[in-house]
């Protein structure tokens, strides 16, 4: 049975939330402003969606036997390309053969493929939902018991994490700051960033 708690929902029925809501985002945009601004510096809407459905398929690839096809190009149609994507990912996940199988790269070690997708991947997407959102002029209306697990989980490795380069400095957020918007600071997002003036969104 599906989990209405994100925090306690099993690794696909948290996929299938997440990317869902993320896939709601991308419906809502304008088409206009795929090509806006987004907060990771140097990136537009259209590459959140280019990041997530890019990097993952090497990276499970890297560790699996699985496979997942390119769909269409972001540079086309952003939303079905996520839409093909997150499919792919999702029928992954609900096979029942899946909680059977191990990924294993010297970079992560040896888990659960399962448990692989969820925090390497799932978490991603979640957190790039805030991007894409703000990009493109949405409210990002991240789950907040979601959000404080993953800054709970992430805090007490601040410092590989920002030796990693995986996110930026770390921008300092008003003591009444929202988790969401703790969460964006943690990994380097100015939580009350917007679009330069003059970029659609």
């Amino acid at each position: 049975m599906a989990s209405d708690d994100v925090t306690t929902a099993s690794p696909a029925d948290r996929h299938r939330r997440v990317a869902g809501s993320f896939e709601a985002l991308a419906v809502g945009a304008d088409p206009e402003a795929w090509d806006a601004p987004a907060p990771v510096e140097g990136w537009t809407a259209r590459d959140v969606v280019r990041h997530l459905t890019t990097w993952f398929p090497g990276f499970l690839a890297g560790g699996s036997d699985i496979v997942l096809l390119a769909g269409p190009s972001v540079d086309d149609d952003p939303v079905e390309a996520w839409r093909v994507h997150a499919a792919q990912v999702q029928a992954v996940l609900d096979d029942p053969q899946t909680a059977e199988r191990m990924f294993r790269n010297p970079h992560t070690g040896d888990l659960p493929l399962a448990d692989a997708i969820d925090r390497f991947y799932t978490a991603d997407v979640f957190m790039h939902s805030w991007d894409l959102a703000t990009a493109t002029g949405q409210a990002p209306g991240l789950d907040e018991a979601y959000a404080a697990q993953l800054l709970a989980g992430m805090a007490p490795l601040d410092e590989m994490l920002r030796a990693s380069g995986q996110y930026g400095p770390r921008i300092v957020v008003p003591e009444d700051a929202t988790t969401e918007q703790r969460l964006a600071g943690f990994i380097g997002r100015d939580p009350f960033w917007t679009a330069p003036d003059g970029a659609s969104a």
